[in-house]
Order: structure tokens, then C-alpha cells, then sequence
């Protein structure tokens, strides 16, 4: 007998991505939204797509998406961004997972990341797969904010799809240097975090080797002018967490 699946997705102020998602994935037998607060049309194009939109105060990018899990309610569950979409080769393969041809709890998927419109295929950026299909109540969201990861509560192993999740991730430099702005703060405000030293490693060593390993040695020159931007601000953001760690200690509450 074939397996259900639904489909969990946090949001706020996503009207930009959200139908492009939806859209990928009507077939679903259920679509969750936990949505924070968005003052935007995010709610209502998830429920023009059939979601079921729950409204939750942000608790952080971990506890949101536990979040989600919990509100689940099929056989399978399909963790997305509203920045992804689910490729017709990716749908395919989760419908053969559900037709019952699985011998995993829990598949990877790789995705491929758009830098400024262009597939970034080198520097790290792909395959880069994630672990975001698995059955209801095998896994679960961790990580430190702002970088989250599923993992299988039992440590199983997990299986790989060859589809991919195309991640929409930064159509303007604007939007990639606002993320990185904002990922850097979330970085040094979650719990636990703790000021740190003025360090020339931290904040300008580090940053320069990870360019030099990236873009050099794991190719991501071969990307073109985008993949140059990428990592060369990619480094600024390794800098710009550690420089605010500095400043946290320096200026509490800044």
C-alpha cells in the first residue's frame, strides 16, 4: 500500500518564493506552513495552494522547523525551504519512497544552489545533500542557528536520491549581503554564545584561507564572475561573525 506524505515548511514573508515551492509539490498529501508573523501574502498563497498555515512566534530556525515536524500528520515528511523547489526528477523519485520501494528511513538530496541565477557547480556548493526526507518521527532539526541540519534520531544510516532540490537561494547581491549580515548576528545571539577575543586568525586568517581552500583547491573559480562574488563574500561573513563576537564582549547588548 502506498505511503502519504506531507510536506513542512517555516516562513516569513516569503510571498516572492512560496508559490514556486507550493507549486512543486501539490501532489502532496498534506502541506504544512508554520508561518511567523509575515505581513506579506505569504499566508494566503499557501492556502491557495491547499496548505494547512499554522501561525507560530519564531523561536529559532531549529525549534521552527521541530516545530513543523510535530504538526505532521502522514507517513513521510518532506522537509522544505521556501527559497527550494522539487525538481520533476526528485518528485518522481519520492513517489517510487512512497510507492514502497525504500529499504531507508531517511533519503539525502542533493540541491543545486543559484547564485545570482547561476547553478553554482563547484567551491562546495554542490552536491551539497541534505537529509530532508524521512519518515514521521525518525528525525529531527539541529545545528546552531543560523545553520540548521536534519539527523536521524537513532543514527541510521540514510539512503541518497539523484534529484535534485533547486535552492533559489540569492538572486541579487543585496539579498546575499543581507542574509550574511543577519546570519552573522544570529550567529553570536543563540544561546550559549559567548563573547570572543579580537583575533587577526579568526577574522582575517580564516576567512582568507577559507577563499583560498574554496575557491581554488575545491574549484570554485571554474563558476565564472558569480562564483568569484560568491566566495569572496562568503569569506567576509566567516569574518564578519567572529569580528561580532568581538563587539558583543565589547558593547553587551550591541
Amino acid at each position: 500500500m502506498p505511503h502519504t506524505l506531507s510536506i513542512a515548511i517555516v516562513a516569513l514573508n516569503e510571498e516572492a518564493n512560496l508559490g514556486r515551492v507550493l507549486g512543486s509539490v501539490r501532489w502532496a498529501d498534506e502541506i504544512v506552513v508554520v508561518d511567523a508573523g509575515s505581513t506579506d501574502r505569504t499566508c494566503d498563497i499557501a492556502r491557495e495552494y491547499g496548505a494547512r498555515v499554522v501561525i507560530e512566534p519564531w523561536r529559532g530556525y531549529t525549534a521552527q522547523k521541530n516545530y513543523a515536524l510535530e504538526l505532521c500528520t502522514q507517513d513521510w515528511i518532506l522537509s522544505l525551504d521556501a527559497d527550494e523547489e522539487v525538481s520533476p526528477e526528485l518528485a518522481e523519485e519520492i513517489r517510487g519512497v512512497l510507492a514502497g520501494r525504500s529499504s531507508f528511513d531517511g533519503y539525502a538530496i542533493s540541491r543545486k544552489n543559484l547564485f545570482l541565477g547561476k547553478w553554482m557547480r563547484h567551491g562546495g556548493f554542490y552536491p551539497d545533500p541534505k537529509l530532508r526526507l524521512f519518515r514521521g518521527g525518525k528525525a529531527y532539526s539541529t545545528g546552531r542557528d543560523p545553520h540548521d541540519r536534519f539527523e536521524m534520531k537513532n543514527g541510521e544510516h540514510v539512503g541518497r536520491l539523484q534529484g535534485a532540490l533547486i535552492h533559489h537561494t540569492y538572486p541579487t547581491l543585496t539579498v546575499y549581503l543581507e542574509h550574511m549580515n543577519r546570519y552573522s548576528s544570529v550567529w553570536n545571539r543563540v544561546p550559549g554564545a559567548v563573547p570572543q577575543k579580537f583575533s587577526i586568525n579568526a577574522i582575517v586568517l580564516r576567512p582568507l584561507a577559507t577563499f583560498i581552500y574554496n575557491y581554488f583547491f575545491r574549484l570554485g573559480f571554474l563558476d565564472g564572475r558569480e562564483g568569484l562574488l560568491l566566495h569572496m563574500y562568503h569569506a567576509g561573513y566567516v569574518s564578519w561573525k567572529y569580528a561580532k563576537g568581538w563587539e558583543m564582549g565589547r558593547n553587551p547588548g550591541s
